[in-house]
């Protein structure tokens, strides 16, 4: 079992990924991509691919292309960067690699704390 983790950004903790999520209009698209998340819990990974630089992609059957991009850490946490399209899938990777990055830094930085 791998836990779900949404990322946040530093000081006003922005969840993209829940507000791209929120933000999809059809009601089936948001269900397809929760039920594919909750695949994940289970080990389920499905169709994805690797990006770079420690960032997946996962691949939704549903609306325009739809895609999640996360990355793992350790052997049991499934982070949730952001979510986005097949039109804006290089700039959502940009993002999620971005975001990575940030949350590896803070996660150090927070082992390092007395």
């Amino acid at each position: 079992m791998y836990r779900i983790e949404h990322y946040l950004t530093p000081g006003k903790l922005k969840d993209s990924y829940a507000t791209w999520l929120r933000g999809l209009r059809g009601m089936r698209d948001k269900v397809a991509v929760i039920r594919r998340v909750a695949r994940l819990a289970s080990g389920n990974f499905g169709d994805h691919r690797f990006c770079r630089e420690g960032v997946w992609e996962l691949r939704i059957d549903s609306g325009p292309g739809l895609r999640v991009y996360y990355a793992l850490s350790g052997e049991r946490l499934v982070l949730l960067l952001v979510g986005g399209s097949k039109r804006t899938q290089d700039a959502d990777i940009h993002r999620a690699v971005e975001y990575w990055h940030d949350w590896q830094r803070r996660t150090d930085d927070e082992k390092q704390a007395p």
